[in-house]
């Protein structure tokens, strides 16, 4: 079973960019209530998929040159890098089920 890995500016190279195979870049921050009701379902959907793509969160309020890099303006924002690119843009709470029927084909 794979689990979210919290990164870090320095960090995020090895995490995110370097990867082998799709990572889901979830950019959250403690004081957003979507972003805290969206944590627990992307503990499940790492449990489901977590052998077809990464789940990595950043905190923006820690990390606030990924965010301002990636053009992250409202939360929650999620992203799916391929090959170290930023692809599909997922903004807002989902439920489990429309966020994976959202990455399946990216997968």
């Amino acid at each position: 079973m794979s689990s979210v890995i919290n990164t870090s500016e320095a960090a995020f190279q090895d995490d995110v960019l370097e990867a082998k195979g799709p990572v889901l870049v979830d950019f959250w921050a403690p004081w957003c209530g979507y972003c805290t009701k969206l944590s627990p379902i992307l503990d499940e959907v790492a449990g489901e998929l977590g052998d077809k793509i990464k789940i990595v969160k950043v905190n923006v309020d820690e990390n606030r040159a990924i965010s301002q890099k990636y053009g992250v303006m409202s939360l929650p924002t999620m992203m799916v890098f391929k090959n170290g690119e930023p692809g599909e843009r997922l903004m807002g709470f989902m439920p489990r089920v429309n966020l994976i029927a959202k990455l399946n084909p990216l997968l």
